[in-house]
């Protein structure tokens, strides 16, 4: 988001939608928070196809920010304005179970160490919390059955559980204007494009957009109505998608 005025922008656009009554989930990561907690500590930070490469060291350190920092930090904001966000991560109430994930390279699996992908989605911890009128703040973290805890891709997360709580949209906020037609030049945004021509574009897509495109398109394809990717450095852009629906700023993925 670029700093606390526009966190709390955000927050009191999450805010201002669950009081019109929109049943929403806020999924975050916190990739830069663990970048400069890497830096402070000496930790190798190094990526891999979009994605960190996760040491047990990493791992700690991803812990520790996500669910003992930034998702206290929302929780804080959120709650300025009432009594109702209520923080976990994916590993409580085995919200998100997840399995070792690879990167792939060029067609090549590579070891990203430990990463994981979201294999199944338990969402009675969020229903009960959305059912009594909170906002559930959820950590992209998962545990493996064999008891082993990952560090999942936010937008991943966030995309496999739109799915399985079977959501009418999926609003990624990222610090892009959305997807770009002409990579690397940048002068000129995809602004909706359906399920079969992502899946077509996704290969060439590297970076931080490649995982948050496939989330989308996950979702979509598992029956969200609608996945939106934005520029969430532009004041109130949750809320004016939210309410004005397909189209204008940002990347709409659709069916089809």
């Amino acid at each position: 988001m670029g700093g606390e005025p526009l966190l709390r922008d955000v927050a009191r656009d999450v805010v201002r939608l669950r009081e019109a009554g929109v049943r929403i989930v806020v999924v975050h990561g916190g990739g830069p928070q663990i970048s400069a907690q890497l830096d402070r500590e000496g930790i190798e930070d190094r990526f891999v196809g979009g994605l960190r490469v996760t040491t047990a060291e990493v791992l700690d350190v991803a812990r520790m920010v996500l669910a003992g920092r930034v998702q206290r930090d929302l929780v804080g904001l959120l709650n300025e304005h009432g009594p109702y966000a209520v923080g976990l991560t994916g590993e409580d109430a085995r919200t998100l179970t997840a399995r070792r994930r690879y990167a792939d390279v060029g067609g090549e699996r590579v070891d990203i160490g430990l990463v994981g992908e979201v294999t199944e989605v338990n969402t009675a911890a969020v229903d009960v919390l959305l059912d009594h009128g909170h906002i559930p703040v959820v950590s992209s973290l998962g545990r493996g059955a064999d008891g082993q805890v990952y560090n999942v891709n936010a937008d991943a997360a966030a995309g496999a559980l739109a799915a399985a709580l079977d959501a009418e949209a999926l609003v990624v906020l990222t610090d892009v204007p959305g997807l770009y037609a002409d990579w690397p030049r940048r002068s000129r945004v995809v602004e909706r494009i359906t399920a079969t021509e992502l899946a077509a574009v996704l290969p060439a897509l590297d970076g931080g957009m490649a995982p948050k495109m496939e989330s989308c398109l996950r979702a979509v394809r598992a029956g969200v109505r609608a996945a939106r990717v934005l520029d969430g450095r532009v004041p109130h852009a949750l809320l004016r998608a939210l309410t004005a629906g397909p189209g204008g700023a940002g990347t709409t993925v659709l069916p089809g």
